[in-house]
Parts: C-alpha cells; sequence; structure tokens
C-alpha cells in the first residue's frame, strides 16, 4: 500500500482547512489518518499530525509510538515536529517542504534539539503535495 498516496487522499478531504493529511501506520497498517481540522473545529493545535497522533496514542493506549510511522503531505511546524518526537515515532515521512515552519530540516531541525533518533525523508510526491497547497491558497485569495 501506498502510505503517501493514502496521505494526499485524506488531505483532499480537509474542506476549508489547509489540505494536509496525515497518517499513521504500524505494523504496514494504517492505524490513524487524519487532515488538518483547525478552522472546522476552530482550534489551532487541531493539526493533521496532532489529531493522528492523538488518535493512535488513544487506540494504543500508550503516548510511546516507537513501533510506528507518520507520512505527512507537509513538512511539519515544529508544534507537530516536537510531538512527534515525544510519541519517539521511528520514522516521519513528508511530502512538500515547508520553507516557512519547516521543524524537519528547512528552517529548523527539532531532532537536534532533543538528541532525537527518528528517522526523516522528505520529498515523496512532493509536486503533487506542493500543489495541493498552492492551490488551496489561490482559491481563498
Amino acid at each position: 500500500m501506498n502510505f503517501m498516496r493514502e496521505a494526499v487522499n485524506i488531505a483532499k478531504q480537509s474542506g476549508e482547512d489547509l489540505p494536509i493529511g496525515a497518517v499513521i501506520v504500524k505494523n504496514g497498517k494504517i492505524i490513524s489518518a487524519f487532515h488538518n481540522e483547525k478552522e472546522a473545529k476552530k482550534e489551532s493545535s487541531a493539526h493533521a499530525e496532532m489529531l493522528a497522533l492523538q488518535d493512535a496514542q488513544r487506540k494504543l493506549k500508550t503516548c510511546i509510538l516507537e513501533d510506528c510511522e507518520i507520512y505527512v503531505t507537509l513538512e511539519p511546524c515544529p508544534m507537530c515536529a516536537w510531538a512527534i518526537i515525544q510519541a519517539k515515532i521511528k520514522k516521519v515521512y513528508f511530502g512538500a517542504y515547508d520553507t516557512l515552519y519547516g521543524a524537519f530540516g528547512s528552517v529548523t531541525d527539532l531532532r537536534k534539539l532533543a538528541n532525537s533518533k527518528t528517522e526523516v525523508i522528505g520529498g515523496l510526491s512532493e509536486e503533487e503535495c506542493s500543489t495541493l497547497i498552492k492551490e488551496y491558497f489561490k482559491k481563498i485569495r
């Protein structure tokens, strides 16, 4: 299964929110999938990654997700990156680089602050993920 494809499909369901999708995988199976709901919930922390992490932690009954991977359509911001690091996610795969807020290498790399062993691979389906975001901003402006 192409998990980044699933993240893109989830992002496309975001309605009025910035189209970002996040999928958490354990043992080759999706255990949590969310898109941004910041506008829908009127809650600043309702980013796709945060919602997916909270859901996975509830389902697995633990705050530590060391056997999990996350696929997200945009490089996580500092809030989401820190939550991913604290959850001890094994690998992060993301699509588009975020040159404004990216916290896994583009602007800063929070792994250095936390001495984290989380592996990060960026640029998966980068063009498609970037296009989703660009189209969203064209539409709202």
